[in-house]
Parts: structure tokens; C-alpha cells; sequence
């Protein structure tokens, strides 16, 4: 019953074979879509060459740098996606970073420019990607975005983070009132901890995936894959009268009071 076949996705935010973005590109691909893959330039390509050739068997029909940081990158990229494929009915946001001295010590001595930078590329970058998808979503649409238990709980070593995806979950419901019209749909997805590049700057990341395996409900984590098709279902017409929502994929960790 999920059939995406003929809907145009782009996804952003694959970075290696771990990427949670990658896990979700394989399970649209699956159920039928045309993907479009966004990467983050660097001046020697190493990141283009290393994405190109991990996603080269969902043949992706449009590969495009695009860094959110850069506005031109981010203006490029709509106006190639309405050149080449004249509308865009699917949007994945993978995107996150913070400087790794703001990921660890006093949450207090997070510095102006680290919290600048964490809400710039993992909050703000959804606003503004939605932004620019908007009128390229002509027969309505899905932006999916994701999130972690750290946007309301106090999580070790999550800091600027935990705040970042506070406000992208802000931004998932401020977004779904106003697409909503449009048939535009918002959700976030909040995984439980994945060993990932991003993960990985998050000292401990270990020790919580190893506390998820013993506490949740289901005694273990999740995968990229399981993460990828709730991310399928929600860009779905099974997922139709879904919007401005947060689902947890996190076998069931978010629950439990200890």
C-alpha cells in the first residue's frame, strides 16, 4: 500500500553509509520515488565523490552541493530542481551540526557564535528550505525533519543541541499551520540514538545507546532503516491527515521514567 512511484524527493544530509538521511533515501527509493541528493561541498570534493558513489544505485536523476549556509547554494538548488523536474513533492531534512566544544562542560558557557551556528544549520535551515520548497509543492507535499528526546529532556553532553531541536520542533508546527493550506505536510521524526558522523560528536554516545538497549521497551535501539520508513510512511498518502507532529522511533525509550 506505500507507493510513492512517480513523486520527485529530495533528501539532504547523507554523509556516509551510516547517515540516518541515507537509511530514509533507501526506503523512499524502495517504495518508488525519484530522488534528488543534496551533499556539502568541500573545496578538495572529497564529500562529493564518497556521497556520489554511496547513492549511485537509487540513481539519483539530480545531485546538487548545496551548503544552508550559503544562500546562493540554497537558491541554486530550487531553481535546478524546478528546471529539471518543475515541481517537488517530497523534502527530507537531515541536517545538524554544533561546534563539539558547545557539545560538552557547563551548558552556561555555551559561547554566542557556537549557539549561532547551532541554530543557523539545524533549526533555521528547515525554515528556510520549507521556504523554498513551497511553491515547488504545487499538488500539496511532505517535509520531513528529525528530531531527539534531547529537545525537552536535559540530556549529558547534548547542550546547544538539545536547544536547536527544541526549536525545530517549534518551527515543525509553525510550519504545518502555515503550509497546511497548501497541503503541505510537517512532521518530525525523533530517533533514538544511532552511532552516526553527527552522533559521534556527542561524547558518550555509547554509553546511551548501550542505556537504550537495556531500558526500552523493546531492549534494543533502532536502525537507519526503521527510522527510513517511518520517514516513507509519514511523505505517504497513508499519512494523509498527518501534520505538524513529532513520532518517536526510539523502540519505545521515550516512555519510561527510568
Amino acid at each position: 500500500m506505500l507507493d510513492l512511484t512517480g513523486k520527485k524527493a529530495l533528501v539532504t544530509g547523507i554523509a556516509n553509509n551510516r547517515s540516518i538521511a541515507w537509511g530514509i533515501a533507501q526506503q523512499l527509493h524502495k517504495a518508488g520515488a525519484n530522488i534528488g541528493i543534496t551533499y556539502l561541498p568541500d573545496e578538495k570534493g572529497k564529500m562529493e565523490k564518497k556521497v556520489a558513489e554511496l547513492v549511485e544505485p537509487l540513481n539519483p536523476s539530480l545531485f546538487l552541493p548545496c551548503n544552508v549556509q550559503n544562500e546562493e547554494q540554497v537558491k541554486s538548488t530550487f531553481e535546478t530542481i524546478h528546471q529539471k523536474w518543475g515541481n517537488l513533492d517530497i523534502l527530507i531534512h537531515c541536517l545538524a551540526f554544533a561546534n563539539k566544544d558547545d557539545l560538552s562542560g557547563d551548558f552556561s558557557q555555551t559561547s554566542r557564535t557556537g549557539f549561532q551556528t547551532a541554530l543557523d544549520v539545524s533549526t533555521y535551515s528547515l525554515i528556510q528550505l520549507a521556504g523554498a520548497a513551497k511553491p515547488l509543492m504545487t499538488q500539496g507535499g511532505s517535509v520531513v525533519t528529525l528530531s531527539y528526546l534531547g529537545a525537552i529532556r536535559a540530556i549529558p553532553n547534548y547542550n546547544v543541541m538539545g536547544v536547536a531541536k527544541a526549536g525545530l520542533e517549534a518551527s515543525v508546527r509553525y510550519l504545518a499551520a502555515e503550509l497546511g493550506p497548501s497541503q503541505i505536510r510537517v512532521n518530525a521524526i525523533s530517533a533514538g540514538p544511532i552511532r552516526t558522523l553527527a552522533s559521534s560528536a556527542v561524547g558518550g554516545i555509547l554509553d546511551m545507546i548501550h542505556h537504550v538497549e537495556k531500558v526500552a521497551p523493546l531492549r534494543r535501539t533502532v536502525t537507519q532503516i526503521e527510522v527510513g520508513n517511518t520517514a516513507a510512511f509519514l511523505c505517504s498518502d497513508l499519512a494523509s491527515g498527518i501534520t505538524g507532529q513529532v513520532l518517536y522511533v526510539d523502540a519505545g525509550y521515550e516512555i519510561m521514567g527510568m
